[in-house]
């Protein structure tokens, strides 16, 4: 194995980005005990979507603090990552593109610091899990990244899952379907072996990217967790399991050694999702923790179930459609994710319209390249994709109803979504182009920019 790198990046290191954002004026600090069922998720609550993240240092019943908000904010990830905040969509699918022509795998190091101490007994309760809804079922860790191998092929994948705590030792998990975590499980349990796995919290960007990374841009016998490699730089660090044979993220804060063994099930649910509701209470698989690996002083990451999941799904899959629909359709110029579409359900795509037909092949293709799409917008590249009014406007005026609205009926989706009942429902796709070739009367009207310099003014404050 190799020995450990010196100088890792700072977005590779959830302790090295917590001090970045500190010194940029880009964290809130809780200085008070918090609660963590129910207060520390109100309060976090209170700053989501803003340029901040937070850290509660203090958290009733643990030793450790809570970090969470890293990707509630693109305009702060975008600081992290050295780019515009516009531009973050292109960075990430040209990431993934270079991981796909040229990978660069993992490497399997000594040690690291979270080897630093292993716990002698599983004991979940003493880590700061919150309950973040009213009505969610338990604590949940739901930041965490799962590194799990095929047990056919050995070939590592990376997911991030819902655990509910049910024990001191016990994790019940819900497991999306189509996952590639679904598919080892299967493979495992029809050997009659368990699955093992490592759940790694506290991780960087660019691991949780890999974890987020659509299927069909990272196939199931792909090594996903070198994407996180491409963005940080240099080879994602790993260090071997002590109790299974996988392996863990080397600079993550905790590391829990974990396995899924055939035929058992608990109860898991409610959560409150990514969609606003809360995801039904049914049987589903059940972890058992075998070891618990932390940082001498680490900190504990949590997300919130909405900006933060709108933000880094959504880049991800504004990133492979965005690379496929330029591949396919000519004039593609940029995609959108919609924060109410969840970051999942529902995508603007912006065209310079080349020849007529062309913005039904990129509502088709936008379908085909992110499965859980129930809605496709397409815009010319007069209209501002991320501003929901000039899209609006677009609808409003550009779409004719007639020829210009796509209804696919009994299609796969996404089974969070309650209109995907068993994963099947159906999608709609919206036309909103001006007609081609182009007249002027679909051209909009402009006012001529104006500079206010040597204009004199008197501007009075509102009346209270």
């Amino acid at each position: 194995m190799a020995k450990k790198q010196a100088g890792m990046p700072v977005v590779a290191d959830l302790g090295a980005i917590i001090e970045r954002l500190d010194r940029r004026g880009r964290l809130v600090r809780v200085h008070s005990e918090v609660d963590p069922v129910h207060q520390l998720a109100g309060i976090a609550a209170k700053f989501e979507g803003g340029p901040r993240a937070l850290l509660f240092e203090k958290v009733r019943g643990s030793r450790y603090p809570v970090f969470t908000g890293l990707y509630w904010s693109r305009a702060l990830l975008a600081d992290l990552f050295g780019h515009r905040e516009q531009a973050l969509p292109q960075y990430v699918s040209d990431c993934i593109r270079n991981w796909q022509q040229r990978p660069v795998d993992p490497v399997v190091v000594d040690g690291g610091p979270v080897l630093e101490v292993s716990e002698p007994t599983v004991d979940l309760s003493a880590l700061p899990i919150p309950t973040h809804a009213e009505l969610d079922g338990g604590p949940y860790l739901d930041a965490a990244v799962v590194i799990a191998r095929d047990p056919e092929t050995g070939v590592r994948n990376a997911s991030i899952q819902r655990f509910m705590v049910v024990g001191k030792d016990r994790l019940a998990i819900n497991i999306d379907a189509g996952r590639h975590l679904e598919a080892y499980l299967h493979k495992a349990f029809a050997r009659g072996e368990p699955l093992p796995f490592t759940l790694n919290v506290g991780v960087g960007p660019g691991l949780h990217f890999a974890a987020a990374t659509p299927a069909e841009a990272a196939p199931i016998d792909t090594d996903e967790l070198g994407i996180a490699s491409e963005f940080h730089g240099r080879a994602l660090e790993l260090v071997p399991g002590t109790v299974s044979p996988v392996e863990m993220v080397a600079n993550a804060m905790f590391a829990l050694e974990c396995e899924m063994a055939p035929g058992e099930l608990h109860e898991e649910g409610p959560f409150a999702e990514v969609t606003g509701y809360y995801a039904t209470v049914a049987p589903r698989p059940l972890a058992r923790v075998k070891r618990i690996h932390r940082r001498r002083r680490p900190v504990f990451q949590t997300i919130l179930s909405g900006a933060e999941v709108f933000n880094s799904v959504g880049l991800l899959g504004e990133a492979n459609v965005l690379a496929l629909l330029q591949k396919q359709v000519p004039g593609v110029k940029d995609v959108y994710f919609s924060h109410g579409g969840c970051g999942f359900y529902h995508a603007v795509v912006q065209i310079a319209q080349k020849r007529a037909g062309w913005a039904k092949q990129a509502l088709m293709a936008a379908f085909a390249a992110f499965p859980p799409l129930k809605m496709v917008t397409v815009v010319d590249d007069d209209v501002d994709i991320r501003d929901p009014g000039d899209v609006e406007w677009a609808m409003a005026t550009r779409l004719d109803p007639r020829h210009g609205i796509m209804v696919i009926e009994n299609v796969f989706g996404h089974g969070l979504n309650p209109s995907f009942p068993d994963y099947l429902g159906s999608k709609v796709g919206f036309d909103a182009t001006r007609p081609f070739p182009h007249t002027p009367a679909y051209d909009r009207a402009r006012v001529r920019e104006a500079s206010l310099d040597g204009v004199e003014l008197s501007v009075p404050d509102p009346a209270a």
